[in-house]
């Protein structure tokens, strides 16, 4: 899909707040709402806009501690990898996970209430799994930087 300039605008408008109404989102991209609502419609409809979420601030419901985990696996065999992959997708303290090359396999952000709630975590998914070789945890002291907004550039 070819994205023009009022379709980037649109982006890094709605990446910034998606609850905007949409004759200011019109306004401010100098379109007709007609047409701003059409572009929206097809954004979503093609892909590019993959979700409309609320980010929720973990220490607001009691996450207070948030972890960067390191993750080398045993064997890079497909069927156990997917195995890991499916096993992070059920665990809800595991926010995000990527497969990732370099040194480790895998990288999970965790996040928990306490080292209590870590310890507990880390026993149940990272200890018990055999295919699980080591893993390295950084607690994070400071979000210096958090977004999921992605610049738009038009080509």
């Amino acid at each position: 899909m070819k994205i023009d300039a009022f379709d980037a605008k649109i982006l890094s408008i709605l990446q910034e707040n998606n609850q905007i109404p949409s004759h200011e989102l019109a306004q401010r991209v100098n379109l007709s709402p007609a047409s701003c609502l059409r572009r929206v419609k097809r954004l979503r409809t093609d892909g590019v806009i993959a979700a409309d979420v609320s980010i929720v601030a973990p220490e607001a419901v009691g996450k207070r501690m948030s972890m960067i985990v390191l993750v080398t696996v045993e064997r890079e065999q497909p069927q156990l990898l997917d195995e890991f992959r499916r096993s992070m997708m059920q665990i809800p303290e595991v926010t995000q996970c990527y497969y990732v090359t370099g040194d480790a396999d895998f990288v999970l952000i965790v996040n928990v209430a306490d080292m209590q709630e870590y310890e507990a975590f880390t026993n149940r998914f990272l200890f018990e799994n055999r295919n699980v070789r080591r893993f390295q945890t950084m607690v994070v002291m400071n979000k210096v930087k958090f977004t999921y907004q992605t610049p738009v550039v038009v080509d």
